[in-house]
């Protein structure tokens, strides 16, 4: 059983059809050296995986009954490493769940060839999404583009239990096998790995399974409220599970099945929290049915090729811009303080993704893309289909975006969604002293300590109307 983005010892649609299949299993996991080597010496993420994976060795320990068994884990690119593993264990067959990012499905296929030419089978299972590929399609049998009549497809097509039933693991753990014992060595610490610690633990988000299902459980004592709470950063409105979901710590099927009962229970909460997972799956299926979005080294393409006309800002002056928002100083405050959440923990809240990105996009006039790759060298969450959705959504280059003329201003989106400046003072202590009107334009109250907006909306505004209208006119 090779473990890859699906931490976890329940629930595991590969590791439930291994130990079914077969007398006797050994589980890996490869810290792959492709990636791991392009990223910061400081990621949070290499952080949480290595103390999940850490989790997982424990948690296959005890469900074998066997402190022998548990995982084989190797530093090296996983396309050499895991046939040369298969062959040095003499297994039959590797089990594994799908990953649909283009350089992983290059890989697998990579690994699919080296295990054949050994006589090895490859066995692949759906477990990171309720609905992937081309299982939801229109009547016409075409991907959907359009999110509303998908979710309605998905919803209807989710109302057979099958598609949210978990995947038992326990009953079939006996398979579980003890390593050999030249493997029996323990999961590598951070700094064996080659990275330093970083802030994680002060996150309050804990890692592996126990992480995850702490986060669910509190998550469930409000997720009534979620409708009424999700836009508002200061207060614990959402669930905070998207690393979890992003790592497989969690199992969507859980997630998805949670919701599915209580929306259908007429909890509004719950409906809206099911409509975000829906949306994941939805852009997953963009993903493997349109790779086109992902362009060249994940720096993206525009869904809707009409767009590639938008001719963006260019130069130092742009460049000046883009450090100016990523660094959380464009003088708008409620941008700042989502730049500076970003920065100092790995996490931005929802809303306020979208306001930073109708804010590169359209206030500064920044390629999406821009945002997109700083995105997804800071978000511990990140997912190259949500990511790319997400974004060309806000930039009206993707499918079923927000239209091209839609701009969030900034100043009013502050004072709806925090409007006395709570999340602000949080991450912009500079703005305490400002009053719950003032700290929405502190370029009004002569504030000092503080800079200058790098841009006029209203001018900023007509300026975008105008690069749209003329990329996209008849």
């Amino acid at each position: 059983m090779w473990f890859r983005r699906d931490l976890r010892a329940h629930d595991n649609a590969a590791l439930h059809h291994a130990l079914r299949s077969c007398r006797a299993v050994q589980a890996a996991f490869i810290f792959d050296t492709t990636i791991l080597d392009a990223l910061p010496r400081k990621d949070r993420r290499v952080e949480f995986i290595r103390d999940s994976v850490a989790s997982l060795d424990d948690d296959l320990r005890l469900l074998a009954g066997n402190e022998h068994a548990g995982l084989i884990t190797r530093r090296s690119s996983a396309v050499a490493e895991l046939p040369a593993l298969a062959v040095e264990l003499g297994v039959q067959a590797v089990f594994a769940n799908h990953d649909d990012e283009p350089l992983a499905l290059a890989r697998d296929q990579l690994v699919r060839e080296a295990l054949q030419r050994a006589g090895i089978a490859f066995h692949t299972f759906k477990d990171h999404t309720i609905f992937e590929r081309q299982e939801v399609l229109t009547q016409a049998g075409t991907p959907y583009t359009v999110f509303t009549p998908y979710k309605r497809a998905w919803l209807a097509k989710a109302a057979d239990a099958f598609y949210l039933k978990s995947y038992p693991i326990a009953p079939h753990a006996a398979a579980l096998a003890a390593r050999p014992q030249p493997m029996q060595r323990a999961v590598p610490t951070l700094a064996e790995l080659g990275f330093q610690s970083t802030n994680l633990r002060e996150l309050q988000i804990g890692t592996g399974s126990a992480g995850g299902r702490g986060l669910l459980n509190a998550f469930a004592d409000r997720v009534s409220d979620y409708a009424a709470t999700r836009d508002f950063p200061a207060l614990q409105g959402a669930s905070y599970l998207g690393v979890h979901l992003r790592f497989g710590t969690v199992s969507v099927r859980e997630l998805a099945r949670r919701a599915y009962a209580s929306q259908a229970k007429g909890d509004e909460g719950a409906a809206t929290w099911l409509g975000e997972l829906i949306w994941r799956d939805f852009f997953f299926q963009i993903l493997a049915n349109f790779p086109h979005v992902a362009g060249t080294d994940h720096a993206g393409a525009n869904f809707r090729p009409a767009y590639d006309a938008v001719q963006w800002e260019e130069g130092s002056h742009a460049d000046a811009l883009f450090a100016a928002w990523c660094e959380g100083r464009t003088g708008y405050p409620l941008v700042d303080a989502a730049m500076a959440q970003i920065n100092r923990t790995g996490y931005m809240h929802n809303r306020l993704r979208m306001v930073v990105a109708s804010f590169l996009t359209k206030d500064l006039g920044l390629d999406w893309r821009r945002g997109e790759r700083y995105f997804a060298l800071h978000l511990n969450d990140y997912e190259l289909s949500s990511n790319n959705g997400n974004w060309q959504w806000a930039a009206s280059t993707g499918c079923d975006a927000q239209p091209w003329f839609r701009i969030f201003n900034p100043v009013s989106q502050s004072r709806k969604f925090d409007a006395d400046g709570t999340f602000i003072k949080r991450y912009l202590p500079q703005l305490e002293a400002l009053g719950a009107k003032a700290i929405h334009e502190p370029w009004e109250h002569g504030i000092k300590n503080y800079p200058l907006p790098v841009v006029k909306h209203d001018e900023a505004r007509e300026k975008t109307l105008k690069r749209y209208a003329a990329a996209v006119k008849p």
